[in-house]
């Protein structure tokens, strides 16, 4: 969801969260993109896989970089959640870091048909049905969870756990699976306030007609970084639908089979949830709430 600009990532990052959490544009499965399945495995070792420069993983993401996805617009130090990711990948194919190569990608030129020079990408590319016809996505690296966003100054700053919430003027967008999950994980004595469109949500937490506004973490985290200072983040939590991102790579690539296997096994390990929690929870400074 990275972008050239501060206004196209917002835009960007808000049809992704808000719009995408509304079902505009859903994954044809859930469960990752796995078309790669359907590609012959192979020896997933740097010998064996078919990338794109012998002995090298090509890995493609967007410039700048931003936190907390990348820190210092530097892919390459392995530092930020999916810089994380990607080596965690490399290293589970064989690959030392130094057969690791980056590359620059624009977000939008990622995901367009054609042959690509890398092997994989990782962007926050959101796995969906649309995407899924011109490339292939691993099984996703992760799920986005749903998060409390409140104003400066906000009497909620210190709140520990959902039911803390139950008071709470709430604002969401209609139509979202933030609206959902407002109504079973925190079940305010007040309906939430829903707006039409994901402006007139910030709008209302800028003017104080909310609380708090809930929606898919990486938009909670761009809007308190970029667009809302001052902002916090009170928190995330688990529900249902969330956006997932996978790893992107040309349609059919024959290292979709291998990449896969690679995510399975750092999922099974509990690696991939430790990379989550450090990056996208205290590195982000967005805890879990009970």
């Amino acid at each position: 969801m990275i972008r050239k600009s501060l206004a196209f990532l917002l835009f960007a990052m808000l049809a992704l969260g808000l719009a995408t959490g509304c079902g505009s544009e859903s994954s044809s499965d859930k469960s990752g993109g796995a078309t790669g399945e359907s590609t012959a495995a192979k020896d997933c070792s740097p010998e064996g896989l078919d990338t794109l420069k012998s002995g090298v993983l090509t890995i493609a993401t967007d410039s700048p970089a931003y936190p907390p996805y990348f820190e210092d617009d530097d892919p390459s130090n392995g530092r930020g959640f999916e810089s994380a990711v990607a080596y965690a990948i490399a290293g589970e194919l064989g690959f030392t870091d130094s057969q690791v190569e980056w590359v620059k990608v624009p977000f939008n030129a990622s995901y367009a048909p054609g042959e690509k020079k890398f092997d994989f990408d990782v962007n926050q590319i959101s796995i969906t049905a649309a995407r899924e016809k011109v490339v292939t996505f691993s099984v996703p690296y992760y799920t986005a969870n749903q998060a409390i966003l409140v104003a400066k100054d906000s009497d909620l700053k210190d709140i520990t756990s959902l039911d803390q919430l139950s008071d709470a003027r709430i604002g969401v967008q209609i139509g979202t699976t933030s609206l959902e999950a407002v109504k079973e994980s925190i079940d305010p004595a007040t309906d939430p306030k829903v707006f039409d469109n994901s402006n007139d949500v910030v709008t209302a937490l800028k003017q104080g007609q909310v609380d708090a506004v809930v929606l898919d973490l990486p938009t909670a985290i761009y809007l308190r970084d970029a667009e809302l200072p001052g902002s916090r983040v009170l928190g995330q939590f688990e529900a249902e639908g969330g956006d997932q991102w996978g790893a992107l790579m040309a349609k059919d690539s024959p290292l979709a089979t291998c990449v896969n296997k690679a995510i399975e096994s750092l999922e099974s390990s509990g690696r991939l949830e430790e990379i989550t929690n450090k990056w996208m929870s205290e590195s982000a400074a967005a805890p879990m709430l009970d």
